[in-house]
């Protein structure tokens, strides 16, 4: 069975000190399922989008083998938008437009296919229909799950329940922080997985990724680029490799959780090198094992005594 992917899709107009873009392609669900492409066959995409969605965008996604009978186009609909703009640090931005559309009352349904899907990654929507997603799933799936500062704050009690179906969380630290109201990481890791979920990664950004788990504290280190032109979609491209290199290898063990983290650290960096998904559209897995050596050896040393 494929790996399941269910958040958003939509048309982003980003601007940068570098560039701008104009209704390019985006949302959660889009770069998860692209940067999984690379690892798994196929990918099955659940969300919505309206009639104004560009048929090169289906395109694109088709020829990446997402499987899209889950995506629900709804007629005369305009399709989710989001406007931003970053400042000189990549890590500022000012949110400029958001338009919900027909996203706003997207109900995911899961195609009768798709409900035996082993893994599972929830792209960062509103929890109440991440559960819905759950609650037509079949129990034994292995579930990833991503969550912002939006729904900590605004939605806190529908997440903890949510929390409790999950095996994976994937949150940055400020997001970590304000989840567990603890600033240690180390101690809001620990805060955290008592809610639920038994692996914990919180990314932070520049300075790489922490995976935890019972056994294991794992530090990946960031990519160093000279240039990065866009940051929009490098949490949904990580979460996407890292669910895909999951569901390529059927092993969720400590050690093997460690490569996917790697290998959701590479697919994040190539996604800012480009803007939208450009970076993520025409890659060869030959250039994905190289940047996957690239960060084993950035941490790599021998031990002089």
């Amino acid at each position: 069975m494929g790996l399941l992917v269910v958040g958003s899709l939509g048309l982003d107009t980003v601007s940068t000190p570098f560039d701008k873009v104009e209704e390019a392609l985006g949302g959660s669900a889009t770069y998860i399922s692209l940067a999984a492409s690379y690892f798994s066959a196929p990918v099955n995409l659940v969300g919505v989008v309206g009639s104004d969605f560009p048929n090169r965008y289906i395109k694109l996604m088709e020829e990446h083998h997402i499987d899209l009978d889950g995506l629900q186009v709804i007629e005369n609909g305009k399709t989710f938008r989001w406007a931003a703009k970053y400042h000189y640090d990549l890590n500022v931005r000012d949110t400029l437009l958001t338009e919900l559309n027909v996203f706003e009352k997207f109900d995911p349904v899961i195609p009768e296919k798709f409900k035996k899907s082993k893994f599972i990654c929830l792209g960062n929507i509103d929890p109440v229909l991440q559960m819905k997603v759950l609650d037509q799933m079949n129990d034994s799936s292995y579930v990833i799950c991503d969550t912002m500062n939006y729904w900590i704050e605004g939605m806190k009690e529908e997440l903890l329940k949510l929390l409790k179906r999950v095996n994976v969380l994937i949150i940055n630290d400020s997001e970590a922080r304000l989840l567990s109201q603890e600033p240690n990481l180390i101690k809001s890791a620990r805060i955290i997985r008592d809610m639920g979920p038994e692996v914990l990664i919180i990314k932070k950004g520049e300075h790489g990724a922490l995976l935890f788990t019972d056994d294991v504290v794992f530090s990946a280190p960031a990519y160093p680029l000279e240039m990065i032109y866009d940051p929009t979609g490098a949490g949904d491209s990580f979460a996407g490799g890292f669910a895909g290199y999951l569901h390529r290898t059927q092993d969720v063990s400590p050690e093997n959780l460690k490569c996917a983290v790697i290998y959701g650290s590479a697919m994040a960096s190539f996604c800012v090198e480009q803007f939208s998904t450009k970076g993520l559209e025409n890659l060869s897995y030959l250039q994905i094992q190289d940047r996957f050596r690239e960060f084993m050896n950035l941490s790599r040393f021998d031990e002089k005594v």
